[in-house]
């Protein structure tokens, strides 16, 4: 393997790992169990959203939406237990159903409307941040709020539900993994052997590849798209029943980085082991360097408006380092 060969497909591995070496160095508490249970859970639910993205990228897509997805998920579950008084399990539903809902929408105005991917869910991504903010007209929603109507929100979260965003396994150490975490390892398994050990999944790169070529080999290219959609938006509204547990409340404003964040996420696991493409194992290790980063960037009290620049230019520098090295490689 010559060094071209291993900075291609271990480099960004031995950024992260670096980066690691780092913050530990330089920050008082980094390497300690609680800084890590702290970027373990900021970790999934940007990873559980990233990995939404990927199933689009992978069909030669992309999902602007998918951040405005998880805060009307979020406030939807507040908004059934805390307003309409249901139990968990009917909360959880609606969240998926507004996954489902919105896919299916966002992939029907892609496909067979032919509106462009970005704008597409670009203008999902503002009407949903308008529709969640109408039952309570701009207001977070927590138990003793009082609504427009009047009245008094009297329900409360279920501890079955603050369970999913708030209880720890002790798996290595005590109360070390969330449970969000677990979710998220899960859920990157499940996409990453669908992807890569199904004829689905398959299919799914050949369309994103070459989607004449697919058509023409008999593949349903546009059930692919909008099946893809519909796999980020369930995603997106996984991330946001993780954000309404963790938080106990429907907090209107907890979801303005999560588009940013899974985004990233999701761009830099294609410099994972040289991949060059849309990938779930790829994308999981970008969810932990974003995690890992703004950790670290935080304790060492960076300024809060410094972390998109230092993301961004990571990202920047991690893409046209593994495309340009790539490239050259294939010439």
């Amino acid at each position: 393997m010559t060094l071209r060969d291993f900075a291609i497909k271990y480099g960004f591995i031995a950024l992260l790992v670096g980066l690691i070496v780092f913050f530990t160095l330089a920050t008082d508490g980094f390497g300690s169990p609680q800084a890590a249970v702290f970027i373990f859970q900021s970790v999934a639910i940007t990873g559980v959203l990233a990995l939404g993205v990927t199933a689009t990228l992978v069909v030669g897509g992309f999902d602007l939406s998918i951040g405005s997805v998880a805060t009307t998920a979020m406030m939807a579950a507040a908004y059934a237990m805390v307003v309409l008084e249901q139990n968990a399990l009917v909360a959880v539903a609606i969240c998926l159903v507004i996954g489902v809902v919105v896919g299916l929408i966002n992939g029907f105005l892609i496909v067979y409307m032919r509106v462009p991917d970005l704008l597409a869910t670009l203008g999902m991504m503002f009407l949903l941040v308008g529709l969640q903010r109408i039952p309570t007209e701009g207001r977070s929603i927590a138990t003793g709020m009082t609504m427009p109507d009047g009245s008094t929100a009297e329900g409360t979260f279920s501890a079955a539900f603050l369970a999913l965003g708030r209880h720890r396994f002790d798996f290595f150490m005590p109360n070390l993994i969330p449970v969000s975490v677990v979710v998220l390892l899960v859920l990157a398994v499940l996409i990453w052997f669908f992807l890569e050990y199904t004829r689905f999944g398959r299919m799914m790169y050949a369309v994103g590849s070459n989607p004449k070529a697919a058509e023409l080999a008999g593949a349903p290219v546009k059930a692919y798209k909008i099946w893809a959609y519909v796999i980020s938006g369930v995603f997106a509204s996984i991330g946001g029943i993780l954000l309404a547990a963790r938080l106990g409340r429907g907090d209107i404003a907890s979801g303005n980085n999560l588009l940013l964040d899974s985004v990233a996420a999701a761009l830099i696991g294609f410099a994972v082991l040289g991949a060059a493409k849309p990938n779930a194992f790829g994308t999981a290790i970008g969810a932990l360097f974003v995690g890992v980063l703004l950790q670290g960037l935080t304790m060492m009290n960076a300024p809060y408006y410094t972390q998109d620049f230092v993301k961004g230019a990571v990202l920047v520098v991690a893409l046209v380092f593994t495309f340009a090295l790539s490239n050259r490689g294939r010439a």
